[in-house]
């Protein structure tokens, strides 16, 4: 599935609940031989690489109402569980549950958090 989004500011779009916003790494082309693989062979692939672009809040909690304790201050905002991924993070994420969306024309990728397996985070990758 392929969606076709007309934005022209990355940072105008906001990942909802526990998504995850993936820019998928290029497949490469060649074996380690030097044989050339065909477009297709890296699309068939059960596990892909990427990289975390954006990532959604978490997961909601429910909000308790103290009402026998009144010197509290209610709020009505919203309580997450914040997700492990943070933006710049490469990650490893099954392909059959991630939602190809094309942006700006760049596929990127929108994965829960359960769909990935596997982060990898070097905090000097991009200094």
């Amino acid at each position: 599935m392929s969606l076709l989004i007309d934005e022209k500011d990355l940072k105008k779009l906001i990942v909802i609940g526990d998504r995850v916003l993936i820019k998928p790494k290029v497949p490469q082309s060649k074996t380690k031989s030097g044989l050339l693989l065909p477009p297709g062979v890296n699309e068939n692939e059960k596990v892909q690489i990427g990289f975390v672009v954006k990532v959604g809040p978490g997961y909601p909690i429910p909000s308790v109402n103290d009402v026998d304790e009144p010197w509290k201050n209610s709020s009505d905002d919203p309580k997450y569980v914040p997700l492990q991924p943070k933006e710049g993070d490469q990650a490893v994420y099954l392909q059959n549950s991630a939602i190809e969306v094309e942006f700006n024309r760049e596929k990127y990728v929108i994965v829960s958090h359960s769909a990935i397996l596997l982060l990898l985070r070097d905090d000097g990758l991009f200094e």
